[in-house]
């Protein structure tokens, strides 16, 4: 029992932690003064004519401390909702999209591009793909 305890618990820990992906450091010189944006690193699925919500996130240094404006742009046949987030310096940084795939979307792959602007330093960003489905 406790070996069939132990293997779900690391799966679970792999899950959470291995499907991410992150994007190059941005904002200041050192690991501590920038930030990363991290997206799934697994493909989304979303059926056609249906909505998706998609948790994505910064993670700061240590001393990064700056507002950073997100822009999210998706490939043509699906849409995504905020297109524009601006990320506080004191605020949580977690941000909640909405994905939306038209009843008439082409199925396959699309992408998702976020790309993130610190007030000062440098930007960054990461893509994610987004997987439309028959329903």
């Amino acid at each position: 029992m406790k070996t069939a305890i132990a293997i779900v618990m690391t799966l679970a820990w792999a899950a959470v932690f291995g499907c991410q992906s992150t994007s190059p450091r941005g904002g200041g010189v050192s690991g501590d003064e920038g930030f990363r944006i991290v997206v799934p690193s697994t493909d989304t699925e979303i059926k056609q004519g249906e909505v998706q919500t998609v948790a994505m996130s910064l993670h700061r240094g240590e001393f990064f401390k700056r507002d950073v404006k997100l822009g999210i742009k998706a490939s043509k046949g699906i849409s995504v909702d905020p297109t524009n987030v601006l990320v506080k310096a004191s605020a949580k940084p977690d941000v909640q999209l909405r994905i939306t795939a038209a009843k008439n979307a082409a199925l396959g792959e699309y992408r998702v591009n976020v790309k993130g602007t610190p007030e000062t330093g440098e930007p960054t960003s990461v893509e994610f793909t987004v997987k439309v489905v028959a329903p």
